[in-house]
């Protein structure tokens, strides 16, 4: 479709501050954009779409092609019993999914809007029980330190509240209190049940990773172990993903540093197969957290059977890190791989345009995938992104 060298670079994941996000404000984002030369973008926050307006905004303003996706977290309880891990490496049964080129503006019909409020609520009312765990913590050990849902939504969140930004009010919470370095570390490493703090107390990000997964996780003091009705299964989380208009998308964990799978992946053929019986026709890759190798055979693979593939960078951590995706420590994308991510992201803004059009994209009208279509689809979202590039 294009040679090599002119292979545009595009990023089909990133969350925003409307969920928890590296960036401080939307327009920043697109400031890396225009500087990374990154010729599309996807939103992807998880469960709303509040961020979608604004988003629109930056990226036609910067000349970026705006990718308007969602993130949802769904229980497999079949493979929960049998302790099957899907691509959330601690939790059997969990799974978490995308939707891609969903319609803009966001709408669903009354039972699915209410569906995903009731999910909504049930999030932000663990976050809640947290948040009133770790005031009880804080009050046992006499430190004056109290949060607030509000004043952290106020503060550090737009609407949902998630882990990370408690532990993002934690953090500022120390550092307003206590002026010494080892004043910070000495109250962190109570609040941490005397444990002693693994890294340095000046690296922001990493530190409030710590004070997460110290506090918040399993083991931790105000860990609040999430209702398993709350969650939706894998059905209902595509059926308001078709219902936005959008394309189902699976997200790939893939290997970790020790070339572990989880046992949902690890074979390519059955995983695959797995895929197709789900009329699931769309994945998706964070290429930051896998090796070259396992990356390149496993995309070349899914690209051959026909899938529709995306890359990102997430950027839901405290750490910012460049918009351009490469893989684990920071080693460039081959060609081939730069090639197959563009394409799924032409894919997705062909859907979008056909969508916005009154027409079928990717998913026809009886929500099955068109696989045979995608070719001439990346060929028009092409076509679409360099237009928005380029006017």
């Amino acid at each position: 479709m294009l040679k090599p060298v002119l292979i545009p670079e595009v990023n089909g994941h990133i969350h925003t501050p409307y969920s928890f996000s590296a960036f401080k404000n939307i327009a920043q984002i697109f400031e890396m954009a225009r500087k990374e030369k990154i010729a599309a973008v996807g939103i992807n926050d998880f469960f709303v779409t509040d961020g979608y307006v604004p988003f629109c905004g930056e990226a036609l303003k910067n000349n970026v092609f705006p990718l308007f996706n969602i993130e949802f977290i769904s229980l497999l309880k079949k493979e929960q019993m049998e302790g099957i891990r899907i691509n959330d490496p601690n939790n059997p049964g969990r799974c978490y999914f995308s939707g891609k080129g969903l319609d803009f503006p966001f709408v669903l019909d009354t039972s699915l809007s209410e569906k995903l409020k009731r999910i909504v609520t049930e999030s932000q009312e663990q976050v809640k029980a947290m948040i009133s765990k770790c005031n009880d913590w804080f009050l046992a050990l006499n430190l004056d330190i109290r949060l607030d849902y509000m004043t952290i939504r106020r503060n550090f969140a737009k609407e949902l509240v998630r882990e990370r930004h408690i532990a993002q009010a934690i953090r500022a919470a120390v550092f307003e209190r206590f002026n010494t370095e080892s004043e910070k570390v000495s109250c962190l490493s109570l609040v941490f049940g005397g444990k002693e703090l693994k890294f340095d107390i000046n690296n922001i990000a990493v530190l409030e990773n710590e004070i997460r997964g110290n506090l918040l996780k399993a083991g931790g003091k105000a860990f609040v172990e999430e209702d398993e009705n709350t969650f939706m299964s894998l059905n209902e989380v595509v059926e308001i993903i078709t219902s936005a208009g959008g394309i189902p998308c699976y997200p790939v964990l893939l290997d970790d540093r020790n070339g572990n799978y989880t046992e949902f992946e690890r074979d390519p053929d059955g995983l695959c197969r797995e895929l197709k019986n789900r009329n699931i026709a769309c994945l998706e890759l964070i290429p930051g957290r896998n090796d070259p190798g396992h990356l390149q055979r496993f995309a070349e693979f899914f690209n051959e059977e026909g899938f529709v593939i995306l890359m990102g960078t997430e950027h839901n951590t405290p750490e910012m890190i460049p918009l351009t995706c490469d893989t684990r420590d920071r080693k460039p994308l081959v060609d081939s791989l730069r090639k197959i991510s563009y394409e799924g992201a032409c894919v997705v803004a062909a859907h979008q345009y056909l969508r916005a059009k009154g027409e079928q994209g990717f998913i026809r009208n009886n929500g099955l995938p068109a696989r045979e279509n995608k070719k001439s689809l990346a060929e028009l979202g092409n076509a679409v992104i360099q237009y928005t590039n380029t006017h």
